[in-house]
């Protein structure tokens, strides 16, 4: 029997759908929403409705029929930290969606959405989420940070992370959860991660935490430093936490978000060349850590996230830490895959829906 698995992930800037028929995708559509679209709404829980509407249309018209759909999986939200897992949209799901405790994002429509395209059809097909950026295995350990007052957190890349680990564990003949990988997200934000038999047991905050600068993200930056600029009344509270998540990292130090660009001009500029260095070496820095974390124990170590197509960042990674673990690349990330797969996998038993409390 054939599976059919409708994915639905909202952006900030976009809603990304598609239709899996088992592993097959047959079709996908990237929907972009204008600023000017997106303003009309005070708010994301707003844009629901919207949101839906469009769903829905777009599968009309490329001639679906949503009744076949035999699962929906949505992007999961700023909920509380949860396991890593397939959960299936209950009412506290629901509640968490609409009320999210880390606050507001469009990926919190991904469940809301399902849920209600799910209840629409009436035959019993099922609404999940799979592995939101709030997935939290950490040990006890890897949260202190130093101070009491403060606590590290667990955002990162798990849906594509925990994708591309059972991808590479299928490659090599074995259970993702009999394995060690370290695991480097390198994307708007760079997730690394130290995956230990099927679980991510310390990895850096993504969002505005720790870790690698980014195209946009400051990352770990020297705290007394911080502190200084925080009372110096030249930056207010705002303009701080833009500058962490938004306007730091390539774009503090370039002008630019766009990794593409600083990779071609970084071949002729040596400004160029010295920032994305800095990056490379950061990410690689960050995978002998948590190499450190496995106790030398490293089955593999994955390079992934869209700036894994630039030659020269992964070369520089090779240089330092290949002779940890073998290396390999998937560059780029196709989470609409990896929502749909994660369906697929409680459609045929090989994976059970947890109940999200």
């Amino acid at each position: 029997m054939s599976f059919k698995i409708l994915a639905i992930n909202p952006g900030s800037t976009s809603t990304k759908i598609a239709i899996f028929e088992d592993e097959t995708e047959k079709f996908v559509k990237n929907i972009k929403h204008s600023a000017e679209e997106i303003a009309k709404f005070d708010n994301v829980a707003s844009q629901f409705q919207f949101r839906k509407d469009i769903i829905l249309s777009a599968l009309k018209n490329a001639g679906f029929n949503i009744n076949e759909i035999n699962a929906i999986v949505g992007r999961g939200g700023l909920v509380k930290p949860i396991e890593s897992g397939v959960y299936e949209v209950n009412e506290a799901l629901i509640n968490d969606l609409n009320n999210p405790p880390l606050g507001e994002h469009a990926s919190n429509l991904g469940g809301l959405i399902a849920n209600d395209i799910a209840k629409s059809l009436n035959n019993g097909t099922k609404a999940y989420i799979a592995d939101p950026v709030v997935v939290d295995e950490l040990q006890d350990v890897a949260r202190l940070t130093g101070h009491p007052d403060f606590t590290r957190v667990s955002i990162f890349h798990a849906l594509n992370q925990k994708a591309i680990a059972r991808t590479y564990a299928k490659e090599i003949g074995k259970k993702y959860e009999d394995i060690n990988l370290i695991i480097a997200h390198l994307g708007g934000g760079v997730s690394v991660g130290a995956h230990d038999h099927g679980r991510v047991i310390d990895v850096n905050n993504a969002l505005d935490g720790d870790g690698p600068f980014s195209p946009e993200r400051s990352g770990s930056l020297p705290t007394g430093q911080l502190v200084k600029l925080c009372f110096s009344g030249k930056k207010t509270e705002a303009e701080i936490k833009k500058m962490l998540k938004g306007a730091g990292g390539l774009v503090a130090y370039l002008g630019t978000n766009d990794a593409y660009e600083v990779e071609i001009k970084a071949k002729e500029d040596p400004k160029y060349k010295l920032v994305q260095d800095a990056m490379s070496y950061q990410v690689g820095k960050a995978i002998g850590e948590m190499a450190a974390v496995l106790k030398g124990k490293v089955d593999g170590i994955l390079l992934t996230g869209g700036i894994a197509h630039n030659p020269f960042l992964v070369d520089y990674v090779k240089e330092m830490v290949g002779f940890i673990a073998p290396i390999k690349v998937y560059a780029g990330e196709d989470e609409m895959r990896a929502l749909a797969m994660n369906g697929l996998m409680v459609l045929r038993g090989e994976l059970s829906g947890k109940t999200y409390k």
